[in-house]
């Protein structure tokens, strides 16, 4: 069945058109003479037309079934050129074979259902599994993405899109086995290799702080150097703690005067046991103060140096592996401990006597060496990837995804699980659809196949011509044309081609038996059983009260079997103009209103333009008369032409056919003069509109002036005593409404 469809942007209707939905078996659309009806069965007859671009039409269940449209181009393509082509119908078929077959149409509508509601399951479980994904996606997303979006990004190349990320997360779930790392580690290495393209970094130099060490840690910094005991004067520098002094003063010593109380006093003796008490072994001492002292400084300074320089160095590396402010932290120690030291180097130098204690530099210069062999280490790695960037970039993008999957290990466990099991669902159900499609074509096979020997365009003719005698159409009948096999001609009595002196009204009647034949039955063999939609556009133009009676029975008769679901037909859609068809051919019975198996609509034309009403289950046409006040109820939708040919015609039919009011009668019934000429201008207006519209002249009356006529037109049953049924076909239902008008 056709679920709805919408036309737009063609002939009268505009680029808002119309759009008719949730379509039901039988579908009524009235609408006068060139209102749009028959876009819409040109449109419904070849949706796929490039002049239907904007437009669209929806399938049931997404199940397109053929359609047969009967309008002018149906008669204007079957008749006129000799022959017709013939309907194949199931005629030449016993009872029992044609109940066999109808039987097997049973069954195949059965399949079909069965195909439907199996479909409506799959697409409901198929919804179900996507909006499942649909909400695990979006999860994934702002739980995963956004969270390790600004560190990892590099990591996401490639599936930064949710359908595409949340893919990769099934697929790493399922296969990743990088070795497991902590955010932290993943962070730092990830700032080397998905940052700026890393170069290869040089290893930063030891220190060989060896001999410092050793100078530092030699007893002659606890020896106290003075000079022989054994000599006489040893005694007194001893007693006296003079022996630095001393040894100072031995260097001023010049002649025999003394350097410190410039006495002569200095005698040969003296001097000799001066020179015997700083003997060479306190000589030797001093000496090697004195070449300690000025190697350690020297290695002090160099070291300081070559450590400044690291650190400047180290400073200018953007990508330092070097913990530099560690480093400046132990530099500043170290040269304050040389400092230090340096001091008291040189007070041991200056007074060998002196016992002093160095400060230990060994532990800050290990401390300040395990620095470098840590950044060393760090380069090494550096540069292996350096070496490897490829390598190196695709592990740590999938130790990565190793950690995002374990911190999300759970949710996605429980999402594959759940997915899985919607997936078996969906598997064994397209399993089942399957099958029952396979048996629903070869069904429809073998009905094919016996319909095939059993198939005659006979029938067809007979049924036609039976029909036409029964209304007595006599003068001529269809018969199988002598030259072209399965077509049929239209001939008279003595032999001669009728169909070109066919009157409109015949070639109407006959063009629609034959298309009622067509919808029995096929032109093709192999489709004389298929489904089918049937859209009629106005069968009745200048037929008489019998034919249209009749053609709505036939119709009618269709109606009943498309709402038992019996026969192939399984869809109406009914365009017409004609009151009295309507109100024949929709008539149920006497206590049936409504049917949820019907709609109607009601199809306008508006300043060229081509509008639709939906009523539903409600007819809203009942008679002729009726229909013209429920058009004049909406004004606000047809054209002051059309109203003013309502207005004419209800009061034709109200008070000149009814109760014999002419126009003078009317116009007398208007208590001032004033208002009687209103109302002859009135009558003027809506006879002229009626009468003596030029085909080329269309002036749009102003809208107060609208307004002022149907309130004329209101007063006209108001002075005539006729006001309540005025409101009964407005559909005023406020009793105490009363409009205010003139006396």
């Amino acid at each position: 069945m056709i679920d709805s469809f919408s036309l737009k942007q063609v002939a009268t209707y505009n680029e808002f058109g119309i759009n008719l939905t949730d379509l039901k078996k039988i579908n009524f659309i009235y609408g006068a003479n060139g209102s749009g009806k028959t876009t819409i069965s040109n449109f419904l007859f070849d949706p796929d037309h490039v002049r239907y671009n904007h437009s669209s039409l929806n399938w049931k269940n997404d199940i397109p079934v053929n359609i047969l449209v009967y309008n002018k181009a149906f008669r204007d393509k079957n008749f006129g050129k000799g022959n017709i082509d013939g309907v194949f119908t199931l005629g030449e078929a016993t009872k029992e074979e044609i109940k066999h077959i109808e039987k097997q149409q049973n069954e195949l509508g059965e399949l079909k259902n069965k195909l439907v509601k199996k479909k409506e399951t799959l697409d409901k479980q198929i919804e179900q599994e996507e909006q499942f994904g649909l909400e695990f996606r979006e999860k994934v997303w702002k739980g995963i993405y956004k969270k390790y979006e600004k560190d990892f990004k590099e990591a996401f190349s490639g599936v930064m899109r949710k359908e595409a990320f949340m893919k990769k997360i099934i697929e790493e779930f399922q296969s990743n086995n990088a070795k497991h790392l902590s955010y932290d580690e993943l962070k730092n290495r990830s700032k080397t290799i998905f940052g700026k393209v890393p170069e290869t970094l040089s290893t930063i130099q030891q220190i060989d702080f060896k001999r410092i060490i050793e100078i530092e840690s030699d007893n002659i910094w606890i020896k106290k150097i003075i000079g022989k005991s054994d000599i006489e004067i040893a005694k007194l520098i001893q007693n006296l703690n003079l022996n630095d002094w001393v040894n100072e003063g031995r260097n001023f010593i010049q002649d025999d005067t003394c350097p410190f109380c410039q006495q002569n006093t200095i005698t040969s003796n003296f001097k000799k046991q001066l020179e015997d008490y700083f003997d060479e072994s306190f000589t030797n001492d001093t000496n090697l103060v004195k070449t300690y002292k000025e190697e350690y400084n020297r290695l002090a300074v160099n070291l300081i140096n070559f450590l400044q320089q690291i650190e400047t160095n180290e400073k200018n590396i953007s990508d330092s592996k070097l913990d530099i402010e560690t480093f400046t932290s132990y530099l500043k120690t170290l040269t304050s401990q040389f400092t230090t030291n340096k001091e008291k180097l040189n007070n041991k130098n200056k007074e060998p006597s002196r016992i002093i204690e160095l400060v230990s530099v060994k532990d800050q210069l290990e401390s300040i060496q395990k620095i470098i062999i840590d950044a060393n280490d760090r380069i090494k790695k550096h540069n292996d990837i350096v070496a490897n960037y490829a390598t190196e970039r695709n592990n740590l993008t999938k130790e990565i995804w190793k950690y995002i999957i374990g911190e999300n290990n759970g949710d996605i466990e429980d999402f594959i699980k759940k997915s899985n099991g919607l997936q078996k669902g969906i598997d064994s159900l397209r399993k089942q659809f399957q099958k029952l499609r396979e048996e629903y074509i070869d069904l429809e096979r073998e009905i094919k196949t016996a319909t095939q020997n059993m198939t005659s365009i006979q029938p067809s003719i007979d049924e036609i011509n039976l029909t036409l005698k029964s209304f007595g159409f006599e003068n001529f009948q269809i018969v199988s044309s002598e030259t072209e096999n399965n077509q049929y001609q239209i001939r008279r009595e003595d032999g001669s081609l009728a169909e070109s002196t066919l009157s409109e009204g015949e070639v109407t009647f006959i063009t629609f038996l034959y298309f009622l034949q067509l919808a029995k039955g096929s032109t093709d063999q192999d489709s004389i059983t298929d489904e089918r939609i049937l859209v009629i556009d106005d069968p009745i133009s200048s037929l008489d009260s019998n034919v249209l009676f009749i053609v709505s029975s036939l119709l009618k008769e269709i109606i009943k079997l498309i709402k038992k679901d019996e026969g192939n037909i399984k869809q109406l859609m009914l365009l017409t103009h004609n009151v009295y068809f309507h109100k024949e051919v929709s008539f149920i019975d006497g206590r049936t209103k409504e049917c949820g198996d019907t709609y109607y609509w009601i199809l306008r034309k508006n300043n060229n333009i081509s509008t639709i009403q939906k009523f539903e289950t409600k007819n809203p046409i009942q008679n002729s008369y009726e229909l013209l006040w429920q058009e004049l109820k909406s004004k606000d939708n047809i054209s002051i032409v059309t109203v003013q040919n309502i207005m004419r015609r209800i009061i034709e039919n109200y008070f000149k056919l009814l109760g014999k009011y002419g126009d003078e009668d009317l116009i007398k019934e208007f208590p001032s003069k004033q208002e009687q000429e209103i109302c002859r201008s009135l009558i003027y207006w809506i006879n002229e509109g009626s009468h003596t519209i030029p085909d080329d002249l269309y002036v749009e009356h102003p809208e107060a002036t609208n307004e002022n006529y149907f309130k004329v037109f209101e007063e006209i049953f108001f002075y005539t005593g006729h006001y309540e049924h005025y409101k009964m076909m407005m559909g005023i239902q406020d009793q105490e409404k009363v409009k205010e008008l003139s006396y």
